[in-house]
């Protein structure tokens, strides 16, 4: 007993002694979205908690906003929607305005999003995207093609379970990039084809999953062979994110 009780104390010596490390290595260096009580940034870079405290914007809608504006993005804010079934609706969407995150569009126009989506939209177009196709392709990305965000039902369609992420439009499902040369990129066509198209879409999935609770591509399932799914589901401080 003795001897266990040794190795717990001293697992649990060293957590701390890590996470103050951690912290402290975090506040020498100048990055507040590394510190869990820092207010988010959407000017910063991604930092370790970036994700987190995207997904707590879920229940505060007004500090979404204000960061929206301070991060100079553009947007009109959505009539709240009270869905058909109780479990569906949202009552803190946005529009991004054309070109309203730096340059950006969508296709289909008029996406509406919940805010926490907006928000990490724009900074994975900053912070993984742009760079990514700069460094595949030596061109920017003008458009994200997707297959919408809003749609009152549960996972998969089915007629019970789990309701989807999309029923709030805490969801949405990209289809593909359109770059400035009038390249296209798509999820259904280039994923498993190798070459730099696939290895751009992977790179942007993998910087997707330090931003949105959950990342869904064609290496999870056949239902996603067409598209990347990204969600800012609110699991908590502890809750648990998906990068499939």
């Amino acid at each position: 007993m003795k001897d266990l009780r040794r190795a717990i104390l001293a697992t649990v010596l060293f957590a701390v002694l890590l996470g103050a490390g951690l912290l402290a290595w975090a506040a020498l260096r100048g990055w507040p979205q590394d510190l869990p009580w820092t207010r988010l940034d959407l000017g910063q870079p991604i930092g370790l908690f970036t994700g987190r405290k995207l997904a707590g914007l879920t229940d505060d809608f007004a500090e979404c906003r204000a960061l929206l504006r301070s991060a100079g993005v553009r947007y009109t804010v959505l009539a709240r929607v009270a869905g058909e079934d109780a479990q569906c609706g949202y009552a803190d969407g946005v529009r991004l305005a054309p070109g309203g995150s730096r340059g950006i569009g969508f296709s289909p126009v008029n996406l509406g999003t919940s805010c926490p989506v907006a928000a990490a939209l724009s900074l994975w177009e900053w912070e993984v995207v742009q760079p990514a196709a700069r460094k595949h392709f030596g061109a920017a990305v003008t458009q994200i093609e997707h297959l919408g965000s809003y749609s009152c039902r549960r996972m998969y369609g089915r007629s019970a379970g789990d309701w989807s992420e999309h029923a709030t439009a805490d969801a949405i499902d990209v289809a593909g990039f359109r770059l400035a040369d009038g390249t296209r990129i798509s999820v259904l066509k280039d994923w498993g084809e190798g070459g730099e198209k696939a290895a751009f879409l992977r790179e942007v999935r993998g910087g997707a999953c330090r931003l949105f609770s959950t990342v869904l591509s064609p290496d999870y399932n056949a239902a996603h062979r067409d598209h990347l799914h990204l969600d800012e589901a609110e699991r908590g401080e502890m809750g648990w994110r998906a990068c499939r």
